[in-house]
């Protein structure tokens, strides 16, 4: 895939011709981007974290500075200049991690945010399953955000310019209804158990690994490791390439 790099004031020419608004983008950091002209497929998964798996990016394989090719390379983030589609997932599971902004649709199997990425999207994201818990993430979608089942937990909300289209679970302390966004179940009816496969559900007492998301009646850590491995978390779902786990560096 085609790497340009560019400056922060390059970057945000590029914004300001393609329409995105300065309320949105200002939250990033002002630093050199990565930019992908045109809109792209990746046929895998795509991690977000630390530098051992930045590297594993297409975006990085495709060229770039010398300075970036060691450990220590700096990565601020990733812009597509149109839409995005991954057959696979996202994740972000660590602090420090890019940002992944979209001038276009997203549409991804799975997402999971918990580390520290900024997410942008222009247009609208499509993904099986959404899953956020990290207060220090700023994720805005322009558009609508649909998600068989979303999950928003902590103190965790994105920023939604259109409708949440799906089952949301969110903490007993939180009010949808009071979110700047409107929430659209197009299955009220229907039970937990008959969108999400067994496996992630929490269907007796729950264990200390289990004790995160059992309120929303989910098994945190086995979501996580279906998502890695590539397994589907909703019934029907699709399954995608695994994403390589590796060892920390020294």
């Amino acid at each position: 895939m085609e790497t340009i790099y560019r400056t922060w004031s390059e970057t945000v020419a590029l914004f300001e011709r393609r329409g995105f608004p300065q309320a949105s983008y200002g939250a990033l950091y002002e630093d050199e981007y990565i930019l992908h002209p045109g809109p792209a497929e990746l046929a895998g998964s795509l991690w977000l974290d630390d530098h051992q798996y930045r590297h594993r990016n297409p975006w990085i394989k495709a060229g770039g500075r010398p300075e970036y090719e060691g450990i220590d390379g700096a990565v601020t983030g990733y812009v597509i200049d149109g839409d995005l589609w991954v057959d696979g997932n996202i994740l972000n599971l660590d602090h420090g991690s890019p940002s992944l902004i979209v001038l276009g649709d997203l549409k991804v199997a799975n997402l999971v945010l918990t580390g520290s990425s900024y997410l942008l999207v222009q247009g609208d994201l499509e993904v099986e399953t959404f899953l956020g818990n990290s207060t220090e993430q700023h994720v805005e979608v322009l558009g609508d955000l649909r998600a068989t089942v979303a999950v928003m937990w902590d103190e965790f909300l994105p920023e939604v310019g259109g409708r949440l289209r799906g089952r949301a679970l969110v903490p007993d302390w939180l009010d949808l209804d009071d979110c700047d966004f409107i929430v659209e179940d197009p299955n009220p009816h229907v039970g937990l158990s008959d969108l999400l496969v067994p496996e992630v559900l929490l269907t007796g007492g729950a264990t200390e690994e289990d004790t995160y998301l059992a309120e929303a009646g989910l098994r945190y850590e086995h979501m996580i490791d279906r998502m890695v491995r590539g397994l589907p978390v909703v019934r029907g779902g699709r399954t995608v390439a695994p994403l390589e786990v590796l060892p920390p560096q020294e």
